[in-house]
């Protein structure tokens, strides 16, 4: 018997799956075949349209559209008070445009995913911002240099008899890390704010304004408010406004108060209190001495001084610039007294009792010899050098300058005679040399000139000349030496007080050698002087020393001197408006060799 298969009747379940199926699989492979691995519908990256593009197309637009446009503005920011800009590119800001389209398109290939893509449209995607951060980090520097705001501390300042505060100021620098966050949200944001705020770091001054207030109310403004007036010892300084501000300030202690702080040396040393207290006061005096035959005497006795210091000067003044009025701005200076370093009784207390050696140089009188010899023999005069003491020329003598009452002479600039301030001082500074020679005491320093003058001895001669050549020497006699100056209008004498060390000191000289010819040349300087020719050489002095009669040693002294050319001075044509341009001023010559010579 056969049976018939009969057809089995399809489940609903199945016939659904199976649409399903076929369905989905035709959704997927139109999603997969419309969009691919592109980007939905719709999609826009800060106002740039890629929806429907593929990843490549969408980065070739971005780079060609967005860095183009929007990303290259520059960035307005502001840190503390300080508004600046930022170029994006030079501060290493750009979009990462691979990574935004990756962001921007789709992820997966699940079913979901793609098919969803039929149904989904895009929107708005934020760019994905690379920062180059050595470069964000260079141009944030670059940045913080030019616009900083260093911090001020308050202050109070004196000029010209006034007080005047000078505000606090709080300063700004730039937080650089916190400038790199900002920075990286303020590329290209949704919404382009009118600027970026940077953080900074705020350094606060430690003297506020406050305290400023405070110093010029209570101190300030009271000690410009007048003169102060010092008795000194009986008689009355006055110190003006003016002169109190060049030597007054405030400053910050460690807690940021301000202090008043004066200068009391630097007012003690101002020629407006200088001046007048030298009036008032004076240093004691030595007494006076010459000679008696050969024994030293007393021709003055010494006198004590009245002195004042810088620092009882400044204690005197501080109390002073608190109050205000003349009454209550008037007070006293402490003075102390000087006794001389030489009286009639300590004279021979010091060894200042015979003739160690005297020594004198004549010359041709002229105004200007007379008057420079006897300043510096004024300044000279008097020296009390104690046993292994140094004594100096210009330490002693000063600047040859009018101020310090030198005139105009002759002195010799590069070979050749010339004005200029303190001509003719080296005849005393030839007389001392010959006189500290002939004493048997050391020559630390000392030059001859660069060529002979026929009135000097040869060999045994000096010049000096301000800040290059001093004439120096160290008593070593064992005791004190006083240096008596005397001068006449043809004459200097210079005498060496105290106690001979050997019997006898004498010199000898020996022949010229190396013998040179002078030049002739002529000169068209305003300052040119006439000389006469004279044959350069060189000689060699011996110092000897005796005691009873018997040598003890003998010291060569070598000196060089260049030859004397002739000079004729002839006048220089000159056109209208046209100057010598050799020509210049003695003021300016004052490195020369032998600055104050006596040389004519």
């Amino acid at each position: 018997m056969q049976h018939r298969i009969r057809p089995a009747y399809l489940r609903p379940a199945a016939i659904a799956g199976g649409v399903l199926a076929v369905g989905a699989g035709g959704l997927y492979l139109a999603g997969s075949l419309v969009n691919g691995d592109g980007i939905d519908p719709g999609t826009q990256i800060r106002g740039v349209d890629v929806g429907g593009l593929s990843k490549a197309e969408a980065r070739q637009k971005l780079e060609r559209e967005l860095a183009a446009d929007e990303g290259a503005k520059p960035l307005p920011v502001r840190f503390g008070e300080r508004e600046s800009a930022v170029d994006p590119g030079a501060a290493g800001l750009s979009v990462d445009t691979e990574a935004t389209v990756d962001k921007a398109a789709r992820s997966g290939a699940d079913p979901v995913t793609v098919i969803g893509g039929l149904f989904r449209t895009g929107g708005d995607v934020d760019p994905v911002v690379h920062v180059d951060e050595p470069k964000a980090r260079a141009a944030l520097k670059d940045l913080a240099a030019k616009d900083r705001q260093k911090v001020r501390n308050g202050a109070v300042t004196f000029e010209n008899g006034k007080a005047e505060a000078r505000p606090a100021r709080t300063g700004h620098t730039l937080d650089t890390d916190g400038a790199l966050t900002a920075l990286r949200a303020a590329y290209l944001p949704e919404k382009p704010a009118a600027e970026t705020v940077l953080p900074t770091r705020e350094t606060r001054p430690k003297v506020t304004a406050a305290e400023t207030q405070r110093a010029l109310h209570e101190f300030a403004e009271p000690a410009m408010s007048g003169p102060v007036t010092l008795d000194v010892g009986g008689s009355e300084l006055t110190i003006g406004q003016d002169t109190l501000a060049e030597h007054l300030a405030l400053e910050p202690d460690d807690s940021g108060r301000l202090k008043p702080r004066l200068d009391s040396e630097g007012l003690f040393k101002d020629p407006d209190v200088a001046e007048p207290l030298a009036r008032i006061t004076g240093g004691a005096e030595n007494a006076e001495l010459e000679l008696d035959g050969d024994r030293v005497v007393a021709a003055s006795d010494g006198r004590a001084g009245q002195e004042v210091t810088a620092d009882a000067l400044g204690k005197a003044v501080m109390p002073l610039l608190t109050k205000t009025g003349a009454d209550a701005r008037t007070g006293k200076v402490a003075t102390k007294t000087t006794q001389p370093e030489i009286t009639r009784e300590k004279a021979e207390q010091l060894g200042l009792t015979e003739k160690m050696s005297s020594f004198t140089v004549n010359f041709e009188p002229a105004q200007y010899r007379s008057t420079n010899i006897g300043r510096a023999v004024e300044l000279i005069n008097g020296s009390l050098v104690m046993p292994g003491q140094e004594w100096s020329f210009n330490r002693t003598v000063g600047e040859r300058t009018k101020a310090n009452g030198f005139v105009d002479g002759t002195i010799i600039l590069n070979d050749q005679y010339t004005k200029a301030a303190g001509g003719g001082v080296s005849t005393v500074a030839t007389t001392l040399y010959n006189a500290l020679f002939f004493a048997g005491v050391k020559p630390l320093e000392h030059g001859a000139h660069s060529f002979y003058i026929e009135r000097y001895p040869e060999g045994r001669e000096a010049t000096v000349a301000w800040g290059s050549l001093d004439l120096r020497f160290l008593n070593d006699s064992g005791h004190a030496i006083y240096i008596k100056a005397e001068s006449t209008d043809t004459s200097v004498t210079v005498t060496f007080l105290g106690t001979k060390k050997y019997d006898e000191v004498l010199a000898t000289q020996g022949p010229r050698e190396n013998v040179k010819e002078p030049e002739e040349r002529e000169s068209t300087s305003e300052q040119c002087e006439p000389q006469t020719p004279l044959e350069g050489f060189d000689v060699t002095v011996e110092r000897i020393f005796k005691n009873d009669g018997v040598e003890v040693k003998r010291e060569p002294f070598h000196t060089h001197y260049t030859p004397r050319d002739k000079i004729t001075c002839e006048p220089k044509p000159t056109e209208p408006n046209q100057t010598d341009a050799s020509e210049k001023p003695a003021q300016d010559q004052a490195a020369a060799e032998d600055e104050p010579t006596a040389g004519e």
